[in-house]
């Protein structure tokens, strides 16, 4: 074990013997920094091998991790920053004027490839279960971004119950990860295929044709991606003749599974196993045995022997089997808090239980079937996007006086941000677009805008009527022209 390899990024790998000796030596010289335990250490960079040794070293010197988006604005970046105040701030080379001057240092990435090679280093510090491991940065219904914590015991919790359920990965076994390590897909499924032994690939962006080419030649045994992701590859040409029977385990998650889409995989032998999940809980909040999958794909999965998975209704009580209401989840992955916020933690953490924001119904035989998000939250090629975010960048650009941010389909992607907006003068939508480019991530700037010469429809309680604009810019794509 310790001379297989953890990591693999194809041109350089390490051992597992390397990565825990090289993670030492990265949290020895953290705290010969002057890094103290529970202070947080923020990355800004593309996946990479030091990335991931990066994290390890900050969690074995004690400090708690702190993924940044690496597509986040300065302005963006800024707000993580004030609000969880990290001591150092790593980065790559194109992002290091990104985060000058918003911790005590600026450090480039590659200053940790020197602690690579060296003698071990001798740690005293001991990580205790409730001590906190990471801040990861989510979009919800608030306007700005909030950070999910999770301490050692939630994410063992997490690794453990996941390893007792789901045995068809383990020691050995060869996982690629495509998501960007900044969010909770990319940092959980790190920690997590770390921990069971497993030969880590990765991509540094989702490159159909790549991920598929490296599914084969690496002959990959499990991976888990957004429908859109698995829609992308199905869709090459090459797809049709490639030997994927090294797959055992395919997850799908942060949005429905079509049966079109479920047939394609399953004429390769791969069952698609919808779950359900959000960065609050680790990611995985069901989990979907494989016999179902094929039966049911409509269904996103169950609890399990340590998870449990229920629907209340408004007034919090039980709903019965066939119900729409609110999914909640308890389970020992769930997160610790909500950073620096104790009102919205207590919004969503009651009694144990996760009140995910989302709607869902159980059948008899305890399996959830998603029905809508009840969070004004739009999934964009599996990131996700805050409406209210985006309608504060685009309620400051001059002359706007209402705008409400909805999903447009979007055939690459899934979904995408829609600008509704109403103005009192003539608005120049290429300098709406670059002045959200200076406060949003590309993938959070609207790609259509859709111009009302009447104020916006709201509720009886004042509330802009969503639904409606919904269902008017249903066809989005035929309706109206892409902006960018």
């Amino acid at each position: 074990m310790p001379d297989a390899i953890a990591l693999d990024f194809g041109d350089d790998r390490v051992t597992y013997l390397e990565y825990r000796n090289w993670s030492e030596r990265i949290a020895a010289d953290l705290i010969a920094r002057g890094l103290n335990p529970g202070e947080r250490v923020g990355i800004c960079a593309t996946n990479s091998l030091s990335y991931c040794v990066l994290i390890l070293g900050i969690l074995r010197a004690g400090g708690i991790a702190l993924p940044m988006n690496m597509r986040y604005t300065p302005h963006e970046l800024a707000e993580i920053a004030e609000d969880t105040a990290p001591r150092f701030i790593f980065a790559d080379a194109d992002r290091l004027g990104k985060v000058d001057g918003l911790s005590s240092a600026a450090i480039d990435i590659q200053d940790i490839n020197p602690l690579r090679n060296g003698p071990p280093a001798r740690i005293a510090h001991q990580p205790r279960p409730d001590d906190r491991v990471v801040i990861i940065s989510t979009s919800g219904s608030t306007a700005k971004p909030k950070g999910v914590v999770f301490t050692h015991r939630s994410m063992t919790g997490y690794v453990a119950t996941h390893a007792i359920e789901e045995q068809s990965l383990g020691k050995g076994s060869r996982v690629i990860i495509p998501a960007p390590l900044s969010t909770s897909a990319g940092f959980v499924q790190l920690t997590h295929y770390t921990v069971l032994g497993c030969t880590l690939h990765f991509l540094n962006a989702f490159e159909p044709a790549l991920f598929l080419k490296t599914l084969v030649d690496k002959k990959i045994n499990g991976f888990g991606a957004v429908p859109v992701f698995f829609e992308a590859v199905s869709k090459l040409p090459e797809f049709a003749e490639a030997d994927l029977s090294s797959i055992t385990m395919a997850t799908c998650g942060g949005a429905p599974v079509t049966q079109s889409l479920q047939d394609t995989w399953m004429k390769k032998g791969i069952v698609l196993r919808q779950i359900y999940g959000q960065t609050e809980c680790g990611g995985n909040g069901t989990i979907m045995p494989e016999h179902i999958a094929r039966s049911q794909p409509q269904k996103c999965g169950m609890g399990g022997m340590f998870n449990e998975v229920a629907i209340v209704n408004e007034d919090g009580s039980l709903a019965p089997p066939g119900t729409v209401g609110q999914i909640i989840l308890r389970g020992p992955g769930n997160m610790l808090e909500y950073w620096n916020n104790p009102e919205e933690t207590a919004k969503v953490l009651k009694d144990g239980w996760l009140h995910t924001g989302d709607l869902g119904v159980l059948d008899e035989d305890g399996l959830l079937t998603f029905i809508d998000r009840m969070k004004d939250l739009i999934i964009s090629g599996g990131l996700n996007i805050s409406a209210a975010e985006v309608e504060r960048a685009v309620l400051s650009f001059p002359g706007i006086e209402e705008c409400m941010v909805i999903a447009a389909r979007d055939a690459k992607f899934g979904e995408t941000p829609l600008a509704v907006i109403h103005a009192r003068q003539e608005i120049d939508i290429p300098a709406l677009i670059s002045h959200c480019n200076a406060r949003l991530a590309d993938y959070k700037v609207p790609r259509y805008v859709a111009l009302e010469q009447m104020p916006l429809p709201r509720t009886a309680t004042g509330k802009l009527a969503k639904p409606e604009m919904r269902l008017k810019y249903a066809n989005a794509p035929d309706q109206l022209p892409r902006v960018r």
